[in-house]
């Protein structure tokens, strides 16, 4: 009978001089073996989205950092309430075509 893996401790080294990045946006994009996450700071006096940092990952680890979040924002959420989320801007396809409806007189003349 095999046994389960054993988890191990890691120690975190954090650099002295490393410096935190500020982001306010992601753009996330895959490829069959990766995740990208650039990791950008939008400001609303320019019209340019600047990268600050790319992090690539596998999707497997993606996942487990999906996990961690989740867990980490519900415990955040526990502790300080719900986090309000803006509403999502529409989509192009609902800025172009969601004044559009089917025109009901037609179907019900039938």
């Amino acid at each position: 009978m095999s046994q389960p893996p054993q988890q191990r401790q890691l120690r975190l080294e954090v650099p002295q001089n490393l410096s935190a990045t500020y982001s306010n946006a992601v753009v996330i994009a895959q490829t069959m073996s990766e995740i990208i996450f650039d990791f950008v700071q939008v400001t609303p006096t320019d019209q340019r989205a600047r990268v600050q940092s790319r992090i690539v990952m596998t999707p497997s680890n993606a996942k487990l950092l999906l996990r961690a979040l989740e867990q980490n924002l519900a415990k955040f959420e526990e502790k300080h309430g719900e986090i309000k989320v803006p509403a999502q801007p529409q989509s192009l396809a609902d800025m172009l075509f969601g004044g559009i409806k089917p025109n009901d007189e037609e179907n019900s003349n039938e």
